[in-house]
């Protein structure tokens, strides 16, 4: 056995883990009621044989474990508290582990053990959180996201399949991982921000990854919530906003020179939706007059599901009209995959300008196209998820922004 530099700064690190540790649970041990097991020096102690065990024989290790497992369980029964808890007995073994672990990953030893003493020192608030402040439908719709994104996601098979090889059932999923969330992002955001804010915020972010996902999303919302009408729509129609901040930043990243000819359009757009969006937030202040205090459940995965099936629909009839009749023109290509995404379009029209084979002004004519054809998706989403109020609403916004951004390539 060679004892080095590396040796004494490991050893530190586990002497380091059993202070910290023991030190939270020594102020702990301190508060009345509390019977905690042990404190600053036993903790110290367990990590620091964890540590030496490890560096003498991995056997030494598990049976000095199997030494703390036991007299932990034994201090806890002689203590035959009913309302006393496992935590400071599972710590204390779970420390011993840290011990031996810094002895070969004192960085992963050391970020470990200050995960458990922020939990252990976080005891009260992660309690009244949990008890007082999250609901069981907000638990269950938590378990049925992190189900859908842990589990269900990596099964989901990532390659193209269906008629026409036109549907990635993992993108797919994806969508509905998204829509999801977004729902349990405004639903969050009511919560802590209140109507007035919370869904025009939420609407806004959320357009920067998906603007049909939000429309669909802030639809459902309001279909379930009728007081928040107007919150709903300002959230979708603050989506288009980033649509157009987003093509802006894509083509400044693939192609200036379509930037700068697509400039008038994206500016006229982008402020008419602003403006628009601005004042559907402001009437939404005199919305009910009340803040939500319990919102209804985080998400529906029935909206989620049915998004994606439109999406799939849309990608199924797109490669089925370019199967039968070929590449009718760079403007109807354009315009079919803009009815399911049209940053892919923009992407697609700006390479091909940047490869040299079509001028900027060829490019400039299919991307507003796929643009406009994307917001004619949207206000289907928006009829389908939120009702005929909902999209008239969302449908007067996009009509406007499609409007001006075509002024804005006319005009100038």
């Amino acid at each position: 056995m060679v004892i080095d530099s590396s040796f004494w700064l490991n050893l530190a690190v586990a002497l380091g883990i059993g202070l910290l540790i023991g030190a939270e649970r020594e102020r702990n041990r301190g508060e009345p009621g509390d019977q905690s097991i042990a404190g600053i020096r036993t903790f110290t102690i367990a990590s620091l044989v964890g540590a030496i065990s490890m560096m003498l024989n991995i056997w030494l290790l598990v049976t000095s474990l199997f030494c703390v497992t036991i007299f932990a369980a034994t201090a806890s029964f002689i203590k035959r508290d009913k309302e006393a808890g496992l935590t400071s007995e599972v710590t204390l073994v779970f420390t011993v582990i840290l011990g031996g672990l810094a002895m070969s990953a004192p960085a992963l030893a050391a970020s470990l053990a200050v995960s458990a003493a922020i939990l252990l020192a976080a005891k009260d608030p992660i309690h009244v959180f949990v008890r007082g402040v999250v609901t069981k439908d907000e638990m269950i719709d938590f378990l049925i996201l992190a189900a859908a994104t842990l589990i269900v996601l990596p099964l989901v098979p990532n390659e193209l399949i269906g008629p026409f090889d036109a549907i990635n059932p993992h993108n797919l999923w994806l969508i509905v991982i998204l829509v999801m969330l977004i729902g349990a992002l405004g639903h969050l955001a009511l919560r802590l921000l209140g109507q007035r804010i919370g869904l025009p915020l939420v609407g806004l972010v959320s357009g920067f990854v998906s603007s049909i996902a939000t429309v669909g999303a802030m639809g459902e919302r309001a279909r379930q919530t009728p007081s928040l009408m107007a919150s709903s729509v300002a959230g979708a129609t603050l989506s288009s906003l980033s649509t157009i901040l987003l093509l802006a930043t894509l083509l400044a990243a693939i192609h200036l020179p379509t930037l700068r000819t697509l400039a008038p359009s994206l500016i006229f757009g982008g402020l008419t939706i602003a403006i628009y969006g601005l004042i559907v937030t402001l009437s939404s202040f005199h919305e009910g007059g009340l803040e939500v205090i319990k919102p209804s459940r985080s998400f529906s995965v029935k909206t989620a599901l049915m998004l994606a099936g439109m999406i799939a629909v849309v990608l199924v009839a797109s490669a089925g009209l370019k199967f039968w009749f070929g590449q009718a023109g760079l403007v109807v290509a354009t315009g079919l995959a803009g009815l399911a995404d049209v940053h892919a379009a923009t992407i697609s029209v700006a390479s091909l300008e940047a490869a040299g084979k079509i001028g900027a002004e060829s490019a400039a004519i299919p991307i507003l196209v796929a643009f406009s054809i994307n917001s004619a998706s949207k206000v289907v989403m928006a009829m389908a998820s939120g009702g005929r109020q909902f999209s008239r609403q969302v449908a007067l916004g996009l009509i406007l922004q499609v409007a001006a951004t075509w002024f804005g390539w006319w005009i100038f």
